[in-house]
């Protein structure tokens, strides 16, 4: 007969044993590897409908473990169908989220390390690597010596650029008001183009910036969609007759709508002129410029007080990790910083090194610079140049594809690796709306692509964004075939509706 004891007896719970790691690691591995090499069996954009996971899973956690070959087995039943495959050679939507071997190796091993350091001394390597890593991607896009860490300046990685464009108004609010007082905060204004990104009016409502100071600068296609530097001259003259204060200017290089880029040297000149923050958003396009052929779109940076840019978008870094250089690292930490007791250290005190807590919003930080280490260390320079060059000639084609149909119009110069066109409509009462969003819809729902559309000029247009790892001439080829047979068939629907 068994004892009672023994038979209570199990195994230890261990959610952190280095065997069982190695044994699901393995099979983890193995499983994104077949996933990346099937990859094109799947329809590009998820054809799943909203709440289709709620039947497919129990309504609670459960209570004891369950098999890993099961779950994996409901990745590939339940979750994948509902996936939106950007790593897909035929995802040519938005800004691709780029990736590699190299940066998923770097993610696994920091999550792997599972460190959090918000300063030097919970995690020396995180901090010193990242500045170095910095100042080399810095000396990649020949940046200005001041943005590198020998001085005052230097890079810090945020999660977005959308975080970053937070941090860099916050420190020009803050700055421009330790001058004028704070009961200044309502005369405080903005300025951007109309094409730059959307979370800039994010970012003043989140810093307290009032609406009706956010001047938005009208672009056309006289400008190549750019800033034109008399409008911002005028509305900065008019604001200050008015008795408002310009204190921000964010300038783009390679807008999402078309890739327009911003003059940087004249409207820099106007901002420093007026003592205002010039803030350059290179997000996309500034990968580019590691390439010395492209490095002249950031003619002009010198003026500027901070620059951000995002390997994750076509660098071969995965998602996430925004770099942002700035001028003078005391304006963010004089917004930012913070002094606990209960953090205070050595090296703080001594200030030897920066704690990047006190440039961010959040206390808690990942060892993003890891990737990116890698992606330079397993690829080089000459390489990710290579890979950038490769895409914007694939680019150059497809634009050639399109012109060669009469059918189809280009709408805004190449730029980069974006192209923007659009299926020529009958007349112009929607701004080709109907058709063209048809048209997208079709070849979306087709699964074999996806890719998105904006509007500028009031007209329906489609972004066309060569910038997935995996995507070579074939499927680009490939793709513009999908278009053309869905267009033909979507103009006879419209020539039959027009009829009756």
């Amino acid at each position: 007969m068994m004892n009672g004891n023994a038979a209570e007896e199990k195994e230890p719970f261990r959610p952190m044993d280095a065997e069982q790691l190695r044994k699901y690691g393995h099979k983890m591995v193995d499983f994104i590897a077949d996933y990346y090499k099937s990859i094109e069996q799947f329809p590009v954009l998820s054809q799943v409908q909203p709440g289709y996971l709620k039947d497919h899973l129990p309504n609670a956690a459960p209570d004891q473990p369950e098999e890993f070959q099961d779950v994996l087995d409901d990745i590939t039943k339940k979750i994948i169908p509902g996936v939106t495959h950007w790593q897909s050679p035929n995802f040519f939507g938005y800004f691709s989220a780029s990736g590699s071997i190299a940066g998923f190796l770097g993610e696994m091993l920091c999550s792997g390390l599972n460190t959090i350091g918000f300063n030097w001394i919970t995690f020396p390597a995180s901090t010193e690597l990242e500045i170095t890593v910095l100042d080399w991607l810095a000396k990649l896009l020949n940046l200005p010596e001041k943005f590198l860490s020998s001085g005052h300046g230097g890079g810090i990685i945020q999660g977005t650029a959308s975080e970053a464009l937070v941090i860099v108004l916050l420190a020009a609010r803050d700055k421009i008001l330790g001058r004028i007082g704070r009961n200044s905060m309502d005369k405080l204004v903005v300025y951007s183009s109309d094409q730059v990104h959307s979370f800039l009016k994010k970012s003043c409502q989140i810093v307290g910036i009032h609406s009706r100071n956010f001047r938005v600068l009208q672009t056309d296609a006289s400008s190549s969609y750019g800033i034109d530097p008399r409008n911002l001259d005028q509305a900065i003259h008019d604001d200050m007759e008015a008795g408002l204060i310009p204190f921000f200017l964010c300038a783009t290089v390679g807008t999402t709508s078309s890739a327009a880029v911003d003059p940087l040297v004249e409207i820099g000149q106007i901002a420093e002129e007026y003592g205002m923050w010039f803030h350059v958003d290179a997000a996309y396009a500034g990968n580019a410029c590691i390439c010395p052929e492209y490095r002249h779109y950031l003619d002009g940076v010198e003026y500027a007080d901070s620059f951000g840019m995002n390997p994750y978008k076509w660098l071969l870094t995965n998602f996430n990790g925004s770099c942002l250089w700035v001028k003078d690292q005391r304006d963010l930490v004089n917004s930012l910083g913070t002094n606990p007791e209960y953090l205070a250290n050595k090296i703080s005190r001594e200030n030897k090194f920066v704690d990047f807590k006190d440039m961010e919003i959040p206390l808690g930080r990942r060892f993003r610079s890891l990737k990116l280490w890698m992606v330079f260390r397993l690829y080089g320079a000459e390489n990710l140049k290579e890979h950038i060059r490769n895409h914007i000639k694939l680019a150059r084609q497809f634009e050639e594809l399109v012109r060669s149909d009469n059918r189809f119009e280009i709408v805004c110069p190449t730029l980069f690796s974006l192209v923007c066109f659009r299926l020529l409509p009958r007349n112009e009462d929607d701004g080709g709306y109907e058709l063209n969003s048809e048209l997208l819809d079709a070849v979306n729902s087709t699964g074999k692509l996806f890719f998105t559309h904006t509007i500028i000029s009031g007209k329906y247009i489609f972004r066309f964004s060569i910038g997935a790892t995996l995507t070579e001439e074939r499927h680009i080829r490939e793709s513009w075939k999908v278009i053309q047979n869905q267009a033909t068939i979507i103009s006879r629907k419209f020539t039959l509706q027009s009829k009756n």
